[in-house]
């Protein structure tokens, strides 16, 4: 299949990364009440690896330890874990979690921009600089002017946020340099090096009073939190990106915020209004161009008229 296109099993794989990601929002923005952003990222990661280790076992799957593998694991941690995550985290504290998820949604126009610069694998088209920035307008529609809040004074936030999308994107760069890995050792890897990366913040931070005085449902946010949000989402990013390439891949921010809002209509009775479908209506409409196949096709078409 070529690199740049989503099949049906790419198409899946999207949908259900998109479920998963987009009900982290929510898990995250109940546990930073009451753990902070590098405590809750620690225990999501740790969580996520120790499970992982198990399921390499299970699965009788064996992880390379040399000293270019641990380098790798290390960066790519660094990358797409502890950076990213405590940056969101740390943003999500003073923004809405609607506000978050439309820069989040600058993933994409990032992973472009970076590939365009470093890499010869996956070049910026017109079509998918447009993609992206539908996409945008789709996320940013379909969380209404209500949800985004007053921005005035929150500029910091906003930038960490953002900070955290360009390093998804630059850790999407990295994926295409290394070596090929089956997506449960990747995510394994990544996990483990990014709980180790923490472990000095962790002392520093001395979090215990608050890990002895979370409630039930934190406790429970996090558990979902590291074995859905990040151990098994993680698994399918890897696989997803092995199948359709980056850009592709980081498409999975704009289905975020869709897959968020449609969970809180369908568990919590929460009301599907007209700016909702609009703005889904733009968002599968950029995931289209950004796969390439609608505006080749279109492109075919036109050149055998004339």
């Amino acid at each position: 299949m070529n690199a740049q296109k989503l099949n049906w099993i790419g198409w899946c794989i999207l949908l259900s990364l998109g479920t998963l990601w987009g009900g982290s929002f929510l898990f995250a923005k109940i546990a930073v009440t009451e753990l902070n952003p590098i405590t809750l990222v620690f225990l999501r990661v740790a969580i996520a690896a120790l499970a992982m280790w198990c399921f390499l076992l299970f699965s009788r799957q064996s992880i390379p330890l040399t000293a270019k593998w641990i380098g790798s694991f290390l960066l790519l941690g660094f990358l797409n874990n502890v950076v990213p995550f405590s940056l969101i985290f740390w943003g999500q504290q003073y923004i809405t979690a609607g506000l978050a998820s439309v820069l989040n949604a600058f993933t994409p126009i990032f992973t472009m921009l970076v590939m365009q610069a470093l890499s010869r694998e996956e070049k910026m088209t017109m079509t998918k600089l447009i993609a992206a920035l539908t996409g945008i307008a789709g996320v940013a529609i379909m969380v209404g002017s209500d949800a985004l809040g007053d921005t005035s004074n929150q500029l910091l936030p906003q930038i960490a946020v953002l900070g955290g999308t360009l390093s998804y994107a630059f850790g999407a760069f990295f994926i295409t340099r290394i070596g090929k890995l089956s997506p449960a050792v990747l995510t394994t890897g990544q996990l483990s090096a990014s709980a180790i990366l923490l472990l000095p913040a962790l002392f520093y931070i001395a979090p215990m009073q608050q890990l002895i005085n979370a409630s039930t449902s934190t406790w429970l946010s996090v558990l979902i939190l590291a074995l859905a949000c990040t151990a098994l989402a993680f698994i399918l990013y890897f696989q997803l990106f092995k199948l359709a390439g980056a850009t592709n891949a980081a498409s999975v921010t704009l289905l975020i915020p869709v897959c968020a809002i449609l969970l809180g209509a369908l568990f919590l009775n929460e009301q599907l209004e007209p700016n909702h479908w609009l703005g889904m209506a733009a968002i599968f409409l950029a995931l289209i161009l950004i796969d390439g196949r609608l505006a080749g096709s279109w492109f075919r078409k036109k050149t055998a008229l004339t």
